[in-house]
């Protein structure tokens, strides 16, 4: 066996088998702090504003080097240019060398341990992770100040990066055409990390524990992009089973590739659309190089994100029409903002015991109606392109969802005073993600033109776990017989009212869970991008008939063990191939 493993989260499947090249980051662990004389505090002060200055100027150069196939990945980096840009994040920095009398590396340092405490307080993965970010921004800030280098110059051959983390712009800077894999010590499945990975459609894990600087320089290492794993130093026998294993997926992506762009239609007739989870420019590439059939879930958080203040309407405007146009004519779904203000730098004087369960999503937005009406008129007028659609999230019943929609006609009425144009029926659809909508359904459904189920949140608030705690992650079970019952109930109480039923989250890109919601009919799915060719492929291949006798089955049954044999032993005996690469390394 491998003399070592380290485990971390899988972000972009595939396997690697190469040599390893470490991208020295010094991530502060070699910052000292020193006190400085009084007379030396102007002296570090001007050393950290022209390292502010120099990073800028280096970002700056970089955007303007951004390939075309890479153009997409300049929103991040305009991201990270903000923050260098923010004069808050500066002063705090300046300010350390001023209070505390030291060198400028360490009141680097902690700036972003100020930033960072704030950070942690955060309940939303996703946002949480743009912690890194600032990490990545204040790394850039420290090359500059201790006049280190990058190396990236150093890869001579095709390797797999190892890296503390990974920037964008570390991105744009490297030649890509010698990265076969990456793997990172920070990061989640949402962080850029991981999104780049997906794009450029390169095997990669992040969150590595143990992935530091003593791992040898060029040693021969397996990343496993499916389960997260890194094998160091494998032996033959290892090298020979990845090496199948790689050949056989290699074989199999490029077969389901193929057929991307085919409709999911199943061989009886039944044809649902399968679209997309976006948050950034740079993955709408990926939505069309992977069969997307549009934008199902284009999440809007991350224009309100690392900046002074809230974006004007005429910034909104121009990010919905320009996605809007980088889309069309697929359909693009715009989720109204989904934060608390818990998830806000600039609301941490308003911090909530409990957020997750307080002033979030739709509530935030209907307290803080300037915001919201900024957002909406935004939206609105991006609707003249013709292909948008709008969608409120967290709704919990019919009472907030006459809030919601009366204060929209306001915005619309408004609107109309003042000759604005819009498309007035632009479809307005809501998430469903609490109990209290799933049961309200058959009312809400009057009321709106189209369903979302989001899976993600449904399914932690009905079984009230949190899927990122590591001590109750396992009850995390999307087959239980409340959730299957409670997605039945909202998909025919959708039908019923005559209008359609989307269903986003983890769920919709299992593959395990795809026969079973087929059988309820569901209307189209928006998964991650690069799932959607294999699930495209299992409803390709899939019957009626045989899903709807799958359902009846799960629906009868009370427990969750039953329902996960039940369907894994329709989906073994009916997808291997499918399956083979997911399920293969489960019982090492």
């Amino acid at each position: 066996m491998a003399s070592r493993t380290l485990f971390g989260i899988p972000v972009s499947a595939g396997i690697a088998i190469g040599r390893a090249y470490y991208l020295n980051k010094s991530h502060f662990s070699g910052t000292v702090r020193q006190t400085v004389p009084d007379a030396d505090v102007p002296f570090e002060r001007e050393r950290l504003t022209r390292a502010f200055d120099a990073a800028l100027h280096d970002l700056e150069r970089i955007l303007s080097l951004v390939p075309e196939d890479l153009k997409e990945h300049s929103a991040i980096i305009e991201s990270h240019l903000m923050m260098l840009r923010d004069h808050k994040f500066r002063k705090r920095a300046l300010d350390h060398i001023a209070l505390s009398r030291v060198n400028a590396e360490w009141s680097l340092e902690r700036a972003v341990g100020d930033v960072q405490e704030i950070f942690a307080s955060i309940a939303d993965e996703y946002l949480r992770q743009r912690m890194q970010d600032v990490r990545l921004v204040a790394e850039r800030v420290l090359g500059k100040l201790v006049g280190g280098e990058s190396g990236h110059q150093a890869i001579k051959h095709r390797a797999i990066l190892l890296a503390h983390d990974l920037s964008p712009a570390d991105t744009i800077e490297l030649d890509v055409n010698k990265i076969m894999a990456f793997a990172t010590a920070q990061g989640g499945k949402t962080s850029h990390a991981g999104i780049l990975a997906r794009s450029l459609q390169i095997p990669a894990v992040v969150g590595v524990e143990g992935l530091g600087d003593d791992l040898a320089e060029g040693g021969i290492i397996i990343l496993d992009g499916f389960h997260g794993r890194i094998i160091i130093d494998p032996d033959e026998d290892e090298l020979a089973r990845y090496t199948d294993l790689q050949t056989q997926f290699e074989t199999y992506q490029a077969t389901i590739m193929r057929s991307c762009h085919l409709p999911a239609e199943t061989i009886d007739g039944y044809r649902v659309q399968v679209l997309a989870n976006i948050e950034l420019f740079e993955e709408v590439v990926a939505v069309n190089d992977n069969g997307g059939e549009g934008i199902g879930l284009f999440r809007s958080e991350y224009s309100y994100l690392n900046r002074n203040g809230m974006p004007s309407e005429e910034e909104l405007t121009e990010i919905y029409m320009d996605m809007a146009s980088l889309v069309a004519p697929k359909k693009l779904v715009i989720r109204t903002l989904d934060v608390g203000a818990d998830k806000l730098m600039r609301m941490q004087s308003s911090a909530e015991a409990n957020p997750a369960l307080g002033l979030r999503a739709i509530r935030y937005c209907l307290k803080h109606r300037e915001v919201f009406r900024t957002q909406l008129r935004a939206i609105l007028k991006a609707s003249v392109l013709g292909n948008v659609s709008i969608m409120f999230p967290m709704i919990s019943g019919l009472q907030e969802l006459v809030e919601v929609k009366k204060f929209y006609r306001e915005v619309q009425e408004e609107m109309h005073s003042e000759g604005v144009c819009f498309r007035e029926d632009m479809p307005m659809g809501i998430m469903i993600e609490v109990p209290s909508a799933v049961i309200t359904a058959d009312f809400l459904a009057r009321e709106v033109d189209f369903f979302s189920i989001g899976t993600n949140d449904l399914i932690q608030y009905s079984l009230g776990i949190d899927r990122t705690n590591k001590d109750v992650s396992y009850l995390y079970q999307p087959l239980h017989p409340a959730i299957v019952r409670s997605i039945k109930w909202v998909v025919d109480s959708a039908h019923r009212a005559g209008i359609e039923v989307c269903l986003c989250g983890e769920l919709a890109a299992d593959p395990f869970c795809i026969p079973v919601l087929m059988g309820m009919q569901v209307d189209s799915i928006s998964l991650g991008p690069q799932a959607i060719p294999g699930i495209k492929r299992i409803v390709r291949q899939a019957s009626m008939e045989e899903c709807n006798a799958l359902l009846k089955q799960v629906m009868a049954s009370h427990s969750v063990a039953r329902n996960n044999k039940l369907v894994r032993e329709m989906i073994f005996r009916r997808f291997p191939e499918e399956l083979m690469f997911y399920s293969s390394l489960v019982d090492d």
